[in-house]
C-alpha cells in the first residue's frame, strides 16, 4: 500500500502546474495512459471520446479539462483499445513546453532556444506552419518525446507578397520573407514514436 501511495505522489510531483515548464514524464511520459490521467487529474476532469482530426477526419482522444481553453490537454493514443502509449499530446495554451517554448513566441525566439535554424511547413493548409526539430537543443528531449509546434503567419504586412511561403512546402526559419511577417507559435504538442519503432 505504501509503495502505491508513493507512486502516485511521485506522479503528482512530476506533473507541474500549468505555468511551469513540463517534461516528458509523469502524465506526459512515454508510458502514460488514460488511467494515469485519471489518477493525476481526477476522473471528473478526464473525458475520452471522438474528436475532430486532420483533413476532416475523426479520431479517439482523451481530453483533460475539457471546455477550458487555457487548461485543456488532449492525448491521442497508439493503443486506442487500452488507451495507452501516447502518440501525441496537445498541450494547453498556458503551459511552457520542454526547452522553454511558449505560445506567442516568434521564429527568432524559437531559433534562439534551439540554438540553430529549423524548418517549418508553408502556411494556408491543414498542416500549415508545422515545425519539428531534427537538430538543436529542442531535438533530443529527455524522456524520448519530440516537440512539435504550429506557427501562425499573422496578418499580412502591407505591401508584402506572402504567396511564396504558402502551401505544402518546406521553409527555413530564417527565410527573409518570414522575417517580414508577424509569425508566432499558436499550438504546441509532444509526440512519441510508435512502440514498434522505438529503440
Amino acid at each position: 500500500m505504501l509503495a502505491r501511495v508513493s507512486f502516485f505522489v511521485a506522479l503528482a510531483l512530476a506533473t507541474p502546474t500549468m505555468a511551469e515548464e513540463i517534461a516528458c514524464e509523469g502524465a506526459f511520459a512515454i508510458d502514460s495512459s488514460a488511467a494515469r490521467l485519471i489518477e493525476v487529474y481526477g476522473a471528473g476532469n478526464v473525458v475520452t471520446g471522438t474528436v475532430p482530426g486532420p483533413e476532416g477526419t475523426e479520431m479517439l482522444a482523451t481530453t483533460v479539462f475539457p471546455g477550458d481553453d487555457k487548461k485543456s490537454l488532449q492525448f491521442v493514443w497508439w493503443d486506442e483499445e487500452n488507451l495507452t502509449d501516447p502518440a501525441y499530446i496537445e498541450l494547453s495554451s498556458a503551459m511552457t513546453a520542454p526547452g522553454g517554448v511558449r505560445i506567442g513566441m516568434t521564429l527568432g525566439e524559437i531559433e534562439a532556444l534551439n540554438g540553430e535554424a529549423f524548418t517549418l511547413l508553408g502556411f494556408g493548409w491543414d498542416y500549415g506552419g508545422s515545425a519539428g526539430f531534427d537538430t538543436g537543443a529542442l531535438a533530443d528531449l529527455p524522456g524520448g518525446c519530440h516537440l512539435n509546434l504550429r506557427f501562425d503567419p499573422g496578418e499580412e504586412p502591407e505591401g508584402v507578397d506572402t504567396l511564396p511561403v504558402m502551401g505544402d512546402k518546406e521553409l527555413a526559419s530564417g527565410d527573409a520573407l518570414l522575417a517580414q511577417m508577424p509569425v508566432t507559435v499558436y499550438a504546441m504538442s509532444l509526440g512519441y514514436a510508435h512502440p514498434d519503432f522505438r529503440d
